[in-house]
């Protein structure tokens, strides 16, 4: 029976890993997240915008003005509020900030000018902006308080907080000294540019960033899917513009809307055209997902390549389940003189297998710790070429084996490499290297031609290697010798140095000399 604590963390662990699944995820949130300490700290001193929105910001004590009165003469005065919230301008009298926007503050200066002066232009322009102290808190990293230039807007803050991986950026909540609170959905302002969404802070703001409780899926053929974040009233085509749109492959007359009935556990699709959800008003609820789907084989390319030595190497367009081998060589010009019909391959990676646990497994091991047929497997999977059609060439072309020449796929890549005219020998010869290929001749032949054996050469382990599939054949066991193949001639190991020898003997020697120094002491005390 289990106990209360293993169920207790068994509950945890699930739900841990559900609640992990149904975060929001786009490139926007990884980007803050990502940001390090240093890129936060320096939101605090940059602004964010270059010229303030006369009509948004709100001045407060700190903010330094330059007023100029030009008439007769020119008059000016260089005026601070202060910590009541007044400014003072000689000969007009102090003028109130509270709850007044910029361009509002600016005019009542003016109009308290214009009481006292006739005939006159003024000019009234803020020079120094102020500190702020801004509150924040919630499911952000840094709770607290934070001083930030007087224009900076809501994103700045944002960033200087630090996210977590469950707070959500769509649903901030920003609340004024004198108590009035709104929401403001900052990805807005990062995808569509919405400046309402990303307000100026003011002194003394709280900023709540809450933990994401609901979300949206948006998947399929539109610009940015993902999971987002779900606000109260969003709508489907709200969604769809934050998403970016849907792209031109998108099947406009079927989009499906996945939703839970009230009992939260059953589930039903909608399908709508795009021009309904752009007319209609469709609210979304927590855990929908809306899928865009794909035109079939949109745009899709049947394209192969040719490279190497044909006449025309490059890009041909095929017709699918049509288009055989022997036609693209025809359409390519055929193959150059030069060309080597027995390296030639075609490689296709639809169908391939990326990924082998066993091999990956047997790469870790010493070759000591594994068993011969593991041996062979990792010897035969290292030789194996991803992708490989198996074709003989030289038979489809040369002898005109019509079973060699199959159809093509799009993105088939055929290569087709220069002819070699050599044969490679390396190990115990005297010139290990590239020896001119002979048809007639033998391994004994390639041998002699590289200057013979090296002295340390074993010949009874003479192998040669296929170059183009990479197999080891015994000396006795070959009946042709092919341009390209490698001939191995291993080495002998050489016996151990005279000095190494010598070392050991002295150690053994001198092991022997205390053992039997010892033994002759014991007899000695015994008599």
């Amino acid at each position: 029976m289990k106990t209360a604590a293993h169920i207790l963390c068994s509950l945890f662990i699930l739900s841990a890993f559900t609640y992990a699944q149904t975060l929001p995820d786009y490139f926007e949130r990884k980007s803050i997240l990502n940001l390090d300490s240093i890129q936060a700290a320096n939101y605090s001193s940059v602004a964010s915008d270059g010229i303030i929105e006369p009509e948004n910001y709100f001045p407060g004590p700190g903010d330094r003005f330059l007023v100029v009165i030009s008439g007769l003469e020119e008059i000016v005065h260089n005026a601070e509020i202060n910590h009541e919230g007044f400014i003072f301008i000689p000969k007009a009298g102090p003028v109130s900030c509270k709850d007044k926007s910029l361009a509002e503050f600016r005019n009542e200066i003016e109009t308290q000018i214009r009481k006292n002066y006739k005939n006159i232009t003024v000019f009234i322009s803020l020079v120094n902006l102020r500190k702020i102290k801004i509150y924040a808190g919630g499911e952000i990293l840094k709770p607290g308080s934070f001083t930030l230039s007087a224009n900076s807007r809501l994103s700045d803050l944002v960033y200087m907080a630090g996210l977590q991986n469950t707070t959500s950026i769509r649903n901030i909540k920003v609340t004024h000294r004198n108590g009035k609170s709104n929401f403001y959905d900052c990805l807005s302002f990062f995808r569509l540019n919405k400046k309402s969404e990303n307000p100026y802070l003011q002194e003394g703001d709280f900023v709540f960033l809450d933990k994401v409780t609901k979300i949206i899926n948006m998947n399929g053929a539109v610009k940015f899917p993902g999971t987002y974040e779900l606000k109260d009233g969003e709508t489907l085509s709200g969604i769809i513009e934050l998403c970016g749109g849907v792209l031109p492959q998108a099947r406009i007359d079927s989009l499906e809307l996945i939703s839970f009935e009230a009992d939260n556990s059953t589930q039903f699709s909608t399908i709508l055209s795009l021009s309904e959800v752009m007319k209609k008003d469709i609210r979304l609820k927590n855990m929908d997902r809306a899928i865009v789907r794909q035109i079939p084989k949109y745009l899709e390319e049947n394209i192969i390549q040719i490279d190497g030595y044909v006449r025309y190497p490059g890009i041909y367009k095929i017709k699918e389940n049509s288009t055989k081998l022997s036609d693209v060589i025809e359409e390519a010009g055929g193959f150059l003189p030069e060309a080597s019909l027995l390296d030639a391959t075609l490689r296709r990676d639809v169908g391939s297998v990326d990924a082998d646990p066993e091999f990956e497994r047997l790469k870790l091991i010493l070759r000591a710790d594994m068993t011969d047929d593991e041996y062979d497997y990792f010897k035969s999977k290292s030789r194996q070429r991803k992708g490989k059609v198996v074709i003989d060439f030289q038979k489809l072309f040369e002898n005109n084996d019509a079973d060699e020449d199959i159809v093509l796929m799009r993105d088939d890549r055929i290569s087709v490499p220069k002819k070699k005219d050599y044969v490679v020998l390396i190990g115990q010869v005297v010139h290990p290297g590239n020896v001119e290929f002979k048809d007639n001749y033998t391994i004994d032949d390639y041998i002699r031609s590289a200057g013979g054996l090296g002295w340390r050469a074993l010949e009874d382990d003479i192998r040669l290697v296929r170059s183009n599939t990479g197999e080891w054949i015994d000396i006795d066991d070959v009946d042709k010798i092919y341009p390209g193949d490698i001939i191995w001639i291993p080495e002998d190991p050489p016996p151990p140095k005279f000095w190494t020898i010598f070392q050991t003997s002295l150690n053994v020697l001198g092991q022997v000399a205390t053992v039997i120094a010892a033994t002759v002491a014991v007899i000695v005390s015994v008599r």
